[in-house]
């Protein structure tokens, strides 16, 4: 019952950024390799099939930070190399919330020790992610907004740098921008 509600909520928050192809979710659990192709810090393709984090939004590539030597590094590859390394340590398990024509949603845990965590909240909390807004301006999963919050008091991961953007600044003028257009 749980796991409907769970996945209504997601087909509502899809339903107005994203066309659901296919409603079924597939009862099978994905594995991530090492290997796989990275597209961004919360998505990659495996097998010609697109995945994305549901309700995590990785740094964007082709912005900047600034990091303590002064160095400008892409934002976005920090996040991708995060979650590579990741994905390397502890093999995450994939569930599959949403299917559209262009990707499946998905949420992954993995064993770390004795412990399961959950991808997002271990990428949030780190400071290499962000909680992903809807099309509202809210957060996706407000689990990951609280690890966000609590990452950026920190100063975790891509916190410490004064000049981190978070995607969300760019991203919303940009969406609004386009809409705007239509």
């Amino acid at each position: 019952m749980k796991g409907d509600i769970v996945r209504l909520a997601v087909a509502g928050w899809l339903g107005a950024s994203a066309s659901v192809a296919a409603t079924s979710i597939p009862p099978d659990i994905i594995l991530i390799h090492p290997g796989v192709t990275l597209v961004s810090g919360d998505t990659w393709l495996e097998d010609g099939k697109r995945y994305r984090l549901f309700g995590v939004q990785s740094c964007l590539r082709g912005t900047w930070f600034t990091n303590a030597t002064g160095r400008r590094l892409d934002c976005g590859d920090a996040s991708m190399a995060f979650l590579a390394a990741f994905i390397k340590d502890t093999n995450p398990r994939c569930t599959p919330l949403v299917i559209t024509s262009e990707l499946a949603y998905v949420v992954c845990s993995a064993a770390i020790g004795s412990q399961t965590v959950d991808l997002g909240t271990a990428l949030v909390g780190s400071g290499y992610a962000f909680a992903a807004l809807d099309n509202r301006g809210l957060p996706a999963n407000p689990a990951y907004a609280v690890a966000e919050q609590r990452a950026r008091a920190a100063r975790a991961g891509l916190w410490q740098f004064a000049d981190v953007q978070h995607p969300a600044l760019i991203l919303g003028p940009a969406e609004s921008q386009g809409k705007a257009q239509k």
